[in-house]
């Protein structure tokens, strides 16, 4: 038992800083009641942690090779637990979103570190051991983020950040105890200025969504910065493109194969799990469920993505990923256009088929992403592809939640415009902060009923036009996997010229002559020790 100590050490520190990238979104109304915050405020208490795990994650990659995994992932665990403890204690939504900022950071740090040390720690069979259990703790904390989310929020929304602090505890004093330090020999220094200019280009992108889904697209506030962003984005492009060491080889982008499994994955998320802040908003504030019944409604979500990952884990993952992860996707997308058919006298039960769906599509992709862009690199590229695939997840869901918050917006205030209520902008705004139950107490009597028909029926059309975009996302991502995911990978052509060389030395017939140059897909392959780490 000693030996598997250290993989549940690194699989605590996983499942805490992936929980929190979903567990908030059914504490929202309650944050939203508690420190009185704007519709803009709300997006930004989960986007900023993702995208602080986006923007990071390939940068705390190469200072944990250069300095060693082992100190960095204690370094993200101490910081991820004095953010959490700020989180917990804010008084204010700056302080939340001062807070969950540092929170990303110490993700990023944890995150890059976790598949490099499994690979350092274990050999063999214990490897695929190790790498099979950590990926079914990734499944289950995407799974189990609203559920545990809604079962904390029924004591306090702040308990969803403070229980991260035993668990912290926890980790650290098990890694110190069991993780043995490992590190690259000869890695290169991290590139600041890759990422300090993407951090910069994305943030300002992300920023000027959010502030359109606020304020409209006609403010320099909501397209000055997207401008500004894409020329920083562009100035990144151009800076790694020339750096010896960047943080990400851009010329892998060069094949279909590699381009096409990151737009899948940056949709995936997009479309599975940006949304989901709009329907807890809807759950509670116009349904007037509470946060642990609205935590129960994505149970369909959560077991099927986490029975089916399970079973495609040990059966799918040696099958082509263009067919696989093409699947997948356009399960996600119909389990959002199913959940499209909400109207403003619909109950949560039209939810469970489409969650269902969706929690099959994500069963399918989570387990065969990150291996489809491993085996679509050179191997030694294989950290860089698990790092870029984190990346463009988190940045999908970033991206997502800014953009479908402007979706949200216009459907909601098109709709209360054409009611002709009052002041459209203004109710749109309350409503989008989950305020609808307060508009209706703040209301005369005589004229509740109608206004709760009036607000329901306009979050339901703002809801509705939310996941018709999140639906065509997935289906997007599934015609593109299947056009841009062709051809041979890079190993399969390794294995190739091995197969081929050893023919030629051996004769084809010879017990050496086929298989044993073949550079297999899955981590239990993986390069032994530091040689080449995976992040």
């Amino acid at each position: 038992m000693r030996k598997w100590w250290p993989l549940i050490a690194v699989c605590a520190g996983t499942f805490m800083l992936l929980i929190d990238v979903t567990i908030v979104n059914v504490a929202l109304p309650d944050i939203a009641t508690s420190l009185g915050t704007s519709f803009d405020q709300l997006q930004w208490v989960v986007d900023i942690y993702a995208l602080g795990l986006a923007a990071l994650v390939l940068g705390a990659g190469s200072l944990a090779d250069l300095y060693g995994r082992r100190r960095l992932y204690l370094g993200g665990l101490v910081l991820f637990a004095v953010s959490s403890l700020a989180c917990g204690l804010a008084p204010n939504a700056e302080l939340l979103i001062t807070a969950r900022a540092v929170q990303g950071i110490g993700a990023a740090a944890m995150f890059s570190t976790t598949i490099a040390l499994l690979n350092a720690i274990y050999r063999g069979r214990d490897r695929g051991t190790a790498f099979g259990i950590w990926g079914a703790v990734v499944g289950a904390a995407a799974a189990a983020g609203p559920i545990l989310g809604g079962l904390l929020t029924g004591i306090s929304w702040r308990w969803i950040f403070l229980v991260n602090l035993p668990i912290c505890l926890f980790a650290v004093v098990l890694t110190i105890a069991v993780v043995e330090e490992s590190r690259q020999s000869g890695a290169p220094h991290p590139d600041v200025p890759g990422i300090a200019t993407f951090t910069l280009g994305a943030g300002a992108v992300v920023y000027g969504l959010v502030e359109a889904a606020s304020n409209g697209w006609s403010t320099v506030g909501s397209w000055g910065p997207i401008a500004a962003g894409v020329v920083v984005l562009v100035g990144w492009v151009f800076l790694e493109l020339h750096r010896e060491a960047p943080m990400l080889d851009l010329r892998l982008f060069r094949t279909s194969r590699f381009s096409g499994i990151m737009i899948g994955s940056l949709l995936l998320n997009l479309a599975a799990f940006a949304n989901s802040i709009y329907l807890s908003l809807w759950l509670q504030s116009i349904l007037g469920l509470t946060p642990l019944q609205a935590g129960l409604v994505f149970i369909p979500l959560s077991a099927v993505s986490f029975v089916t990952a399970a079973v495609v884990g040990k059966t799918l993952t040696d099958r082509s990923p263009r067919i696989v992860l093409a699947v997948g996707l356009a399960l996600i997308g119909g389990g959002a256009l199913l959940m499209a058919r909400v109207d403003g006298g619909a109950s949560w039960g039209i939810l469970v088929p489409g969650l269902a769906v969706l929690g099959l599509g994500v069963g399918i992709c989570n387990p065969v992403v990150t291996s489809a862009a491993l085996a679509s690199v050179p191997r030694e590229r294989g950290g860089m592809a698990s790092g870029a695939v984190n990346t463009a997840r988190q940045l999908g869901f970033a991206v997502g939640v800014a953009v479908l918050g402007s979706v949200f917006a216009a459907g909601t205030t098109r709709a209360l415009t054409d009611a002709g209520a009052p002041d459209p902008a203004a109710t749109e705004s309350a409503l989008s902060s989950g305020q609808a139950q307060q508009l209706l107490a703040s209301a005369p009597a005589d004229r509740r009923a109608g206004l709760s028909d009036l607000l329901a029926a306009a979050y339901a059309d703002g809801l509705r036009d939310v996941l018709l975009v999140a639906g065509a996302a997935g289906l997007v991502g599934a015609v593109l996997v299947v056009l841009m995911v062709r051809g041979p990978s890079p190993q399969d052509g390794a294995a190739a010229r091995g197969r081929h060389q050893a023919d030629g030395e051996h004769g084809a017939d010879g017990e050496h002559g086929a298989g044993r140059h073949e550079a297999p897909h899955t981590p239990d392959h993986l390069p032994e020790g530091d040689a080449a780490p995976v992040r």
